[in-house]
C-alpha cells in the first residue's frame, strides 16, 4: 500500500484523500485536473508512470518510467538544492510533461510545501510569498523578468530557479546577472526523469559548462555525441544526439545536435553554432536549417518568425550576416514564417515549422 503524501498549498494529501478531493472538487481547469490525475496515478500500486516526450527533436512518444527512478532523481535534486520539509516550492509547469511531474515527485520525496499556479507566461504575477525553488521555461523567464525583480524590491525572495526545455538566450542571461535569485540552466530529457546536469547561470558559481549531478557519469562516442551513465535512473547507457565538448567525465559544453548537421557542398556545418553568431543581429525567434539544392546537395537557409522584412531591413541584415559568418556558413536564402510551431511547453518544433514552408 502506498503510504506517501504530498503537501499542496499547505494541505497534505495521501492516496485516499487525493481521490476524494478529486471527485468532490472536480476542477474545470485542465491544469489542476492534470495535477490530480498524476497524483492518483502516482499513489496507485503500479511501478511505472507513462510520460510523453515533447516532440521538439522528433515525433512525440510515450515512455514508461519507473517510480523508483523518478524518486531517485527527485532525491538527488532535493539534496543539491537543500530542499526539505521546511521548504516551499512553486509548480508552474504543466504536469502533462516530465518537468511538471518531477516537481510533484520532488515535493513527495522532500515533503515540502508545493504551491500550484496556472502554467502561463508570467507565473509569478499573483505570488505573495517567498519561495525556495521553482522550475520554469526560458519563455516564462523572459516574460517574468520584471516580476522577479519586483519580488526583490518587495523584500520577498525567490531563492533558486531552474530553467529548462531550451537554451537561455544571451540577452536574458546578461539581464539576470544583477538578480540575487540564483538561476540554473538544466540539461536532461524525458528518459532521464528530467535533468541530469546543471549550469549555474549567475552568482558565484556561474559557469559556461554543465556539471552532472551525483551518481551520473558521461563520455562521448566517435561522433562526439554525449553518452550518459546513470545507474539509479537507467539500466542502460543513453546515447544522445547532442554534440559535446567534454571538460572531464562530469562537465561538458553543448555544441549542437548531430542530426541537425548540414552537409552543404561537402562541408559539414553545425546550425546551432551559426545561430549563436547571429543572436545579436535578429531580435525575433529564428533558426538555421537547410533545403535541397542541385549544386550543393543542401543549401543553408535562415528561417525567421516574422512577416517579410522591408527591403531596407533585409539588406541591412544581409550585410551583417556577411560580416559575421564565413562563406560556408552564410545562408543562401531567408525564409519568413509569421508564426512558428511550438509545443505546449513553448519548445520550438523545427520540423513542424519547416513543413509550413
Amino acid at each position: 500500500m502506498n503510504l506517501e503524501t504530498v503537501k499542496l498549498n499547505g494541505f497534505v494529501f495521501d492516496k485516499n484523500s487525493i481521490e476524494n478531493f478529486y471527485h468532490t472538487n472536480n476542477s474545470e481547469n485542465s491544469w489542476q485536473r492534470a495535477i490530480y490525475d498524476f497524483l492518483i496515478n502516482w499513489f496507485d500500486d503500479s511501478e511505472t508512470i507513462t510520460v510523453h516526450t515533447s516532440g521538439s527533436t522528433g515525433q512525440p512518444k510515450a515512455i514508461e518510467l519507473t517510480k523508483t527512478a523518478m524518486r531517485n532523481s527527485a532525491h538527488i535534486t532535493n539534496t543539491f538544492f537543500g530542499l526539505n520539509e521546511t521548504s516551499t516550492a512553486l509548480l508552474c509547469l504543466p504536469t502533462n510533461y516530465i518537468a511538471g511531474k518531477m516537481m510533484l515527485v520532488r515535493a513527495i520525496v522532500g515533503q515540502f510545501n508545493l504551491l500550484t499556479v496556472e502554467p502561463k507566461a508570467n507565473p509569478f504575477e499573483n505570488l505573495q510569498q517567498s519561495i525556495d525553488f521553482t522550475a520554469i521555461t526560458p519563455y516564462q523567464l523572459i516574460h517574468s523578468l520584471e516580476e522577479i525583480m519586483s519580488f526583490e524590491n518587495r523584500k520577498l525572495e525567490i531563492e533558486k530557479i531552474i530553467v529548462g526545455g531550451a537554451k537561455i538566450n544571451k540577452e536574458t542571461e546578461a539581464t539576470i546577472q544583477q538578480f540575487s535569485t540564483l538561476f540554473y540552466e538544466t540539461y536532461g530529457m524525458t528518459e532521464t526523469c528530467s535533468h541530469i546536469a546543471l549550469r549555474a547561470v549567475n552568482g558565484h558559481d556561474k559557469s559556461d559548462y554543465f556539471q552532472t549531478l551525483s551518481g551520473i557519469s558521461i563520455r562521448k562516442n566517435e561522433n562526439d555525441c554525449l553518452c550518459i551513465n546513470a545507474p539509479h535512473l537507467l539500466f542502460d547507457e543513453i546515447v544522445t544526439h547532442d554534440i559535446v565538448e567534454l571538460i572531464d567525465n562530469k562537465r561538458f559544453l553543448i555544441k549542437g545536435r548531430y542530426d541537425n548537421i548540414i552537409n552543404s557542398g561537402g562541408v559539414k556545418l553545425n546550425p546551432e553554432l551559426i545561430e549563436q553568431k547571429l543572436e545579436p543581429l535578429i531580435p525575433v525567434p529564428y533558426f538555421i536549417s537547410s533545403k535541397p539544392d542541385s549544386a550543393l546537395g543542401n543549401k543553408v537557409i535562415l528561417v525567421i518568425e516574422s512577416d517579410l522584412f522591408s527591403s531596407e531591413s533585409e539588406e541591412t541584415l544581409w550585410s551583417a550576416i556577411n560580416f559575421m559568418l564565413d562563406k560556408y556558413e552564410r545562408p543562401k536564402e531567408i525564409c519568413y514564417i509569421p508564426q512558428f510551431c511550438y509545443s505546449a511547453t513553448n519548445k520550438l518544433l523545427k520540423n513542424e515549422t519547416l513543413r509550413l514552408l
